[in-house]
């Protein structure tokens, strides 16, 4: 298998004014601790002013797998720190954690572990790594690795930890496709997911889990893609009386190029010592209508990169014939010849891919009231139940015209052995059925 080497830094050329690569000499950096690395990005640093409540509640109980824990990044607000609201919620009696031996048999009964090829010879194998990675994700999440409540443990062992475990194995087979001495460009994991079902918490997770191995991630949302505000206006004007394209959200509200430029640029990112921002975008400006954030509050990342994780409710949705679109809501018409420009602008950088499926589409509206209704709850501003609806209702149309397709057949460009299909109840946790 190939590996990093070191290279005499070169000056790169910058592909758009907010894009710009440096390639000043940096210092080796051994593995982040915990701290330093909450630190390094503000997305990761918010969530240590917030918690996880809504994202991760059991299904009509309001319960959390993450009790009394600081910890939320909502994907609703903010700009690089995303931040959400502080509520309360109740405790549940803690499953003490009694032996490695009792974990090893928890792990292997997860629903993950035979989709992904994993034996109980194989976890037993690396059992070590599997401990080490949740003694990390328990310290990030501000949990006793010992008492454990159940959804906690299912969470970390039956969830992220797989996930990441698959996420290697996917790096591994990448950086095998080039010689000794090579440069190996990061891989791009695509995560295709429905608003509200935590993608972006287990993307945090993710990123936090490389970064204590030592390997440098970066995390981009195709929200931090969305037009300008001056571009959502003249959006706005070129399709009169489509709902659809009124707000930011659906195809044709986002600005590809920009994207490409992104995606190239983190691509070429393989020397140390070469630094570049990532874009973020502030749905708080204009009145909540939204606008890109200022370059200065964007995050920076360094070389060289191994992974980008890139998340997005409609990553991998594909044009369908006119007549399909045109039966679940005319208005797509318009959001479906848009469509066609997005393989090119997004998918074709991404080449493995993990799909959350979810079982009914009416989840995001419940997830969505749920997190309004807490916000609300605790004093902090929130949409109304009609104006939570008048929301879901702009992505309803897409999610039921291309989800479909997207679970049968996979994203545009995708290959079964590089995807992960992750079906999740409504309780946002992955269940057997695929």
């Amino acid at each position: 298998m190939a590996a990093f080497t070191t290279h005499t830094p070169c000056q790169a050329t910058p592909l758009h004014p907010n894009i710009k690569i440096s390639t000043q000499n940096a210092n080796t950096k051994t593995v982040h601790k915990a701290a330093s690395s909450l630190h390094h990005y503000p997305s990761i640093s918010s969530l240590f002013s917030q918690t996880k409540s809504t994202l991760f509640s059991n299904s009509g109980s309001g319960s959390s797998w993450l009790q009394h824990n600081p910890l939320h990044r909502d994907a609703s607000s903010g700009v690089g720190s995303r931040q959400g609201p502080i509520y309360s919620v109740s405790r549940t009696k803690p499953a003490e954690v009694a032996s490695v031996e009792d974990l090893f048999e928890f792990i292997c009964s997860g629903p993950l572990v035979d989709k992904m090829g994993l034996t109980q010879e194989k976890v037993a194998e690396s059992i070590d790594k599997w401990l080490f990675y949740g003694s990390k994700l328990c310290r990030l999440f501000q949990l006793d690795e010992l008492y454990l409540t159940t959804p906690q443990k299912a969470r970390f062992y039956h969830y992220y930890i797989p996930v990441f475990v698959w996420c290697e194995d996917q790096i591994s087979q990448h950086a095998s496709k080039f010689k000794d001495g090579e440069e190996i460009p990061p891989l791009v994991i695509g995560f295709s997911a429905p608003q509200g079902c935590g993608k972006t918490t287990l993307v945090f997770a993710l990123d936090y889990l490389f970064r204590i191995t030592g390997r440098n991630s970066a995390t981009l949302s195709i929200d931090d893609f969305y037009l300008t505000a001056e571009g959502q206006a003249e959006l706005r004007e070129q399709n009169p009386g489509n709902t659809l394209l009124e707000l930011r959200g659906n195809a044709g509200s986002h600005d590809l190029p920009f994207s490409v430029e992104t995606l190239t640029a983190l691509t070429k990112l393989t020397k140390e010592g070469m630094k570049m921002k990532l874009p973020r975008y502030d749905k708080s400006a204009y009145g909540g209508r939204g606008d890109r954030a200022d370059s200065s509050t964007w995050p920076e990342v360094e070389g060289p990169l191994t992974v980008v994780l890139y998340e997005g409710w409609m990553l991998g949705f594909k044009p369908l014939a006119n007549e399909v679109v045109k039966a679940v809501d005319p208005q797509l018409e318009r959001v479906n010849k848009n469509l066609e420009a997005y393989y090119d602008a997004w998918d074709k950088f991404i080449k493995a891919w993990i799909v959350i499926k979810i079982q009914d589409p009416s989840c995001v509206y419940q997830w969505r009231l749920q997190a309004e209704t807490a916000m609300r709850q605790a004093g902090k501003p929130g949409m109304s139940d009609e104006e939570v609806k008048d929301f879901v209702s702009r992505y309803l149309p897409a999610y039921k015209a291309y989800l479909p397709t997207l679970y049968s057949e996979g994203p545009n460009g995708s290959h079964p052995n590089h995807l992960l299909l992750i079906e999740i109840d409504e309780a946002r946790n992955p269940i057997l059925g695929i």
